[in-house]
């Protein structure tokens, strides 16, 4: 470990700093104004370097090399205009979680139709004229286009900066960001405000985009890998603030820049690899700032929003109908193997589906009922996972002990998490739950002794009585039953209305005694001891499990779940879970381009079922009720009146 090594390495984070800080200064900007939390952020990214590669090869001949970046940024920010306007104007006011489910459909779409322009090979840019060679620094040679990065980073954020501070427009987008309400009030065509601010924060991912041509290749990862990191930026550096993303930027940037100079340090005799951090440190980062600093680095409390939406309905018990179709349900499902038995993977998929519903319903727990937002809520599925695998693999347990205990691995995992979690709200609540997942991710995947690290576990079979996958199916069936219809009871008991009267209320609910955080990190418990029994019986269905369990991706899917069916209904988690697993696992058989289809379908349920699937259609149900309640009391006020003037009569 050199000096002139650390210095390098100290460089290579400043200039990659620049590159995120591109990404995250227009996803904060963007946030800041519309309160959307753009999950396509990070896809103008990858659309930058693309378009980027194309106007080069194309045009950098005759037009050259710099004009045809700046053209790929300007273009991006045209399309970050489009899918405001034509997208994104129509759910304003819709909740702000369907808002994030039409951007995740977005990420979906923008994939396939980068898939199906450039195709699935990495693309590799010409490097840049004027900066193609390097510098000697301290006796290490360093490229001298990362060092144009590292004076371009500050350059953007000056002339944003100036844009906010010395212009009309940046004064509106300031004092949007305080109080957009307020804003629309004195005045200001709102709508096109937030075209503006949508379009300049996709103009500066596609220009992060466009620069990193000449760095590296341009692949159908990159929308994914970019937002994660982003959202780490914005929420370090608080949300809003350009200045925090730039300085959160460069905090993580040169960690894992320190981290790859350390390598293998041996402390204690204990080899400990800092270079495998940098899947994690900036992950561990946020979450500790969020934890010390709720509203990040410099950020501050965001204002209360005056628009109120609809307001939720009290939770009515099941009536006597419903009952009665959950009972012939329950009974199809029971009977289904028997109707199958030439189609053996009708069984694997309604295994699958079982299970979504069991992890989706968990999700909603404390999502709706609690108000409490979760981006990593895989932590607990792929702990019970890795439980379950674990305890059969290595302690040799019967898989029944493993399905007992595999639960309480996950419980242990949510009462961690959750007491840190519980102390936060809104956006900064999820990140955090994010960063946790990402953590248990990380180490999952480098743990090899224990984890079996990316390759997973394999031999995870269940007990001899259940390999015929008609038991398992019943198993299965028995036990998810038994998991929702668990959470409803909860939800019904005492227990159950005081986390409601906490999501509605948390200054009347103190009042009158109730202890808000207490209850919130209890339904954090619950929420994840049943999750965690859905990845133990996903692990022991498919026999073995890996830490894509535990992925980004597996968090989002549940919110997918969730919002799609409705929020705001019991039902929704399983109508919600059934409809994406089922449209996942068709689509995808049937189409190469099954992103952008089932991408597709969720933008149009989106905008056809704002409330989600099983929420809209208990609001048609109520709508097609009301009439007929309201002709019962004017039928039952005439009778009454009848009644009356018959007594005076007589």
């Amino acid at each position: 470990m050199s000096f002139s090594g650390f210095v390098v390495q100290l460089l290579n984070g400043l200039a990659g700093a620049s590159s995120l800080f591109f990404v995250a200064a227009g996803l904060s900007l963007i946030f800041g104004v519309t309160r959307i939390v753009n999950f396509a952020h990070g896809s103008f990214f990858m659309v930058g370097i693309y378009l980027a590669y194309t106007l080069v090869d194309k045009l950098g001949s005759s037009l050259g090399f710099w004009p045809a970046l700046l053209i790929a940024a300007v273009a991006v920010g045209v399309l970050g205009a489009l899918i405001e306007v034509l997208l994104l104007r129509r759910i304003y006011k819709a909740p702000e979680l369907f808002q994030l489910l039409a951007t995740f459909a977005l990420v979906l779409v923008i994939k396939d139709a980068v898939l199906w322009l450039w195709g699935p090979d990495e693309l590799l840019g010409p490097r840049a004229p004027g900066l193609k060679g390097s510098v000697e620094i301290l006796g290490r040679q360093f490229p001298s286009y990362d060092l144009f990065l590292i004076v371009v980073g500050p350059l953007v954020l000056g002339l944003v900066w100036l844009l906010l501070t010395r212009t009309r427009f940046g004064t509106l987008v300031r004092a949007a960001t305080q109080d957009r309400e307020m804003v629309s009030a004195l005045g200001v065509n709102q709508a096109w405000l937030f075209t503006a601010v949508f379009a300049l924060g996709a103009l500066l991912a596609g220009l992060g985009g466009a620069l990193q041509l000449p760095r590296e290749p341009a692949t159908l990862e990159m929308d994914l890998n970019t937002i994660g990191a982003a959202f780490v930026v914005v929420v370090v550096g608080g949300m809003g603030s350009l200045p925090g993303a730039y300085v959160a930027a460069l905090l993580i940037a040169e960690i894992k820049a320190v981290c790859i100079w350390l390598g293998v340090v041996q402390i204690f005799g204990i080899d400990v690899s800092f270079s495998k951090l940098t899947l994690m440190v900036d992950f561990l980062v946020m979450a500790i700032v969020l934890v010390w600093r709720p509203w990040g680095l410099f950020g501050r409390p965001q204002a209360p929003s005056r628009y109120v939406g609809m307001q939720e309905e009290p939770l009515r018990r099941p009536s006597n109908a419903y009952l009665v179709a959950a009972a012939v349900l329950a009974l199809m499902l029971a009977v289904l193997p028997l109707l199958t038995v030439n189609s053996p993977y009708t069984l694997v998929l309604m295994i699958d589906l079982l299970v979504a519903a069991l992890f989706a319903t968990s999700l909603h727990f404390i999502m709706g009922p609690a108000g409490m937002h979760s981006f990593g809520h895989a932590a607990y599925f792929g702990l019970g996972a890795y439980g379950a695998a674990l305890l059969v693999r290595a302690l040799h347990l019967p898989m029944e002990v493993a399905l007992v205990v595999a639960p309480m691995v996950a419980a242990l995992g949510a009462l961690v998490y959750g007491w840190f979690a519980v102390r936060l709200s809104g956006v900064y609540l999820a990140m955090l739950t994010l960063a946790f997942a990402q953590i248990t991710w990380a180490i999952t995947y480098q743990w090899d002794s224990f984890t079996g690290g990316s390759n997973g576990l394999t031999g995870v079979w269940p007990s001899e009585w259940l390999s015929n996958k008609q038991a398992y199916y019943w198993l299965t069936l028995v036990l998810v039953g038994a998991g929702v219809w668990w959470l409803r009871r909860v939800l019904f008991s005492p227990f159950g209305y005081a986390l409601r009267a906490g999501r509605d209320s948390v200054l009347r609910a103190d009042a009158i005694g109730i202890d808000v955080k207490r209850m919130q990190w209890a339904a954090f418990v619950i929420a994840g001891t049943v999750a965690g029994l859905a990845g133990a019986l996903y692990a022991f269905s498919k026999g073995s499990i890996s830490p894509e369990s535990l992925s980004v991706g597996k968090s989002v899917d549940g919110l997918v779940m969730v919002l799609l069916g409705g929020i705001q209904t019991l039902a929704g988690p399983v109508v919600g879970a059934i409809t994406f697993t089922w449209l996942h696992d068709t689509v995808a058989r049937n189409t190469d381009y099954w992103r952008a289809m089932l991408g597709a379908i969720i933008l149009i349920l989106v905008l056809l079922f704002p409330q989600g699937i099983a929420g809209s259609i208990k609001q048609l149900a109520d709508r097609w009720r009301a009439p007929k309640n309201d002709e019962d009391a004017q039928a039952k006020a005439a009778a009454s009146a009848d009644a009356k003037l018959k007594e005076v009569k007589a």
